[in-house]
């Protein structure tokens, strides 16, 4: 079940997704999908219909979720990008703090920084927390999901390389574009979302830059879950960026970067500076 945040005005809703084709999830016309409404929040409540319908054509997708405490991202998650990132795959996680001013959505601009002349895409299948999570064992770490969503942790290379942390090069404004929905796990369903084997693409002015699969996680999303709840405590609507495959690389003002999670969906954003 895929469920949107979106506006048709100035009120942001919730919506279940319905009317994409099961075997690609991304609307290609106007015509595509429609948003059964629900009432409140999907994070604290049962979903619950209005009885109103709207056109995918006709609402504005924003952020899935904006995160009220933190997004967590996983650096060199995956050996090839630990490689071409010029060093090895390392022995733990390398967790990093985005805050949730970073994050934007679909059709929203990435700004690039004044004091960076080289920000790159990085997409990545990104986690999305509905509950307290302490200490959890990696088992335990599904009954902690509420599902998962498309990212581009979008990095200032150049800040990451010269700075001591990554704080900068991470956690600026519009550097973590989250969309196009929450894919939430449906047990027992045909189609049934895989976190474990699924494609991470990335398209720049509709070229094909990126490519890999989840399945070459160094850590799976279980043992991420449990790694990052032994540092701090994960609160409902945290998010975690599980890390990116090879091909990173850099985008520039005028362009529009497109990120994709198979099995979820796609969503691009021009990129500007001011």
């Amino acid at each position: 079940m895929k469920i949107a945040r979106f506006s048709t005005g100035e009120d942001f809703r919730y919506g279940i997704v319905e009317g994409l084709p099961v075997d690609d999830p991304v609307p290609s016309g106007e015509s595509d999908g429609h948003l059964i409404v629900l009432k409140g929040d999907p994070l604290y409540t049962l979903p619950e219909a209005t009885g109103e319908v709207v056109a995918l054509s006709e609402a504005r997708l924003v952020s899935p979720v904006i995160p009220r405490s933190k997004v967590v991202g996983i650096g060199k998650n995956y050996a090839a990008h630990a490689e071409e990132m010029g060093g090895q795959a390392p022995s733990e996680p390398i967790v990093f703090l985005k805050p949730n001013t970073s994050v934007t959505g679909p059709d929203s601009p990435i700004v690039l920084p004044a004091w960076s002349d080289e920000v790159h895409y990085e997409a990545e299948l990104a986690v999305v927390i509905k509950s307290v999570a302490k200490d959890l064992d990696p088992a335990d770490a599904p009954r902690v999901i509420l599902g998962y969503a498309v990212a581009n942790d979008v990095s200032a290379r150049d800040r990451q390389r010269g700075d001591a942390t990554w704080t900068r090069a991470k956690a600026f404004d519009t550097s973590c574009p989250l969309g196009p929905w929450i894919e939430m796990p449906e047990p027992g369903a045909d189609t049934a979302f895989d976190p474990g084997d699924a494609v991470v693409r990335a398209r720049v002015d509709g070229a094909v830059v990126q490519e890999g699969s989840t399945g070459d996680m160094i850590k799976s999303v279980p043992e991420l879950i449990s790694y990052v709840s032994s540092i701090f405590t994960l609160l409902p609507g945290d998010v975690i960026l599980t890390g990116t495959p090879a091909g990173v690389g850099e985008i520039r003002a005028g362009q529009r970067v497109e990120v994709e999670v198979e099995g979820i969906g796609s969503f691009s954003n021009p990129v500007m500076r001011r």
